[in-house]
């Protein structure tokens, strides 16, 4: 494999599941390099990625999860990498799969590929509200970008060089990167599409979206997007992909 593959893991409070999740890359896609972002964790996740011998950048304050995402962008870009695979640190991607995302990236010279849930049904036990939000999201995607993707929430994502540069420049990087980042690159002319994966539920820990407040916020905050976004960029813009 002569491309240069970065998985990009942000990491918060992660001590429980992160060992797991490096020693699975280490052994399903080896060829890759791994750069985990610890987000500020007040536990011992940052010991546990160095004695995996694991490149580390530590915040010297919780960013939250986009924002890390985007530190890795910026280290991606900044290291000429060809390809970067999005990863949760919380045991819900599986590696194995990784490799499938990237494959699909090569074969068809997307932009961007979505690791999806939903595109067959391999089992995944999504929450009923999840399901529902999911399913309400693809619909304003189908409406307003004529293009049909069954996962616009899933985080686990394949970019390739030319989304590493438009993200890792974004001076206004989304706080959720779901939807509203997928309806932005369509508008934008960028070449999305899925790969049917296999997820699992995470085994240690909390989820950002917990509770009540957290996905209220959530909702608010894509909707406001989504608008702002349908108001402000022109439809069919091209990419320079040179």
């Amino acid at each position: 494999m002569k491309d240069k593959v970065l998985f990009v893991i942000p990491a918060y409070n992660e001590e429980k599941n992160i060992k797991k999740v490096l020693k699975e890359i280490k052994e399903d896609f080896n060829e890759a390099d791994i750069l985990v972002i610890n987000d500020c964790s007040k536990d011992d996740t940052y010991d546990v990625v160095v004695k995996e011998g694991v490149k580390c950048i530590t915040n010297i304050f919780n960013l939250r999860y986009a924002w890390a995402v985007q530190t890795g962008l910026k280290y991606a870009f900044e290291n000429d990498y060809d390809y970067v695979i999005q990863f949760d640190a919380d045991g819900q991607h599986i590696a194995s799969e990784a490799y499938k995302l990237y494959e699909k990236a090569k074969k068809t010279n997307s932009d961007i590929v979505i690791g999806s849930r939903f595109l067959k049904d391999l089992g995944y036990p999504s929450p009923f509200m999840r399901r529902i939000g999911t399913k309400m999201f693809e619909l304003i995607i189908k409406l307003t970008c004529k293009k049909k993707i069954a996962d616009p929430l899933s985080g686990f994502q394949c970019l390739n060089k030319r989304v590493i540069k438009y993200y890792s420049q974004m001076g206004k990087y989304p706080e959720f990167p779901d939807a509203n980042l997928v309806i932005e690159m369509l508008l934008n002319g960028y070449k999305i599409c899925e790969e049917p994966v296999k997820m699992r539920l995470r085994e240690n820990g909390g989820s950002m979206h917990d509770g009540i407040i957290g996905p209220a916020k959530y909702m608010i905050n894509m909707f406001y997007n989504i608008f702002f976004l349908l108001i402000t960029i022109p439809r069919k813009k091209k990419v320079n992909h040179e």
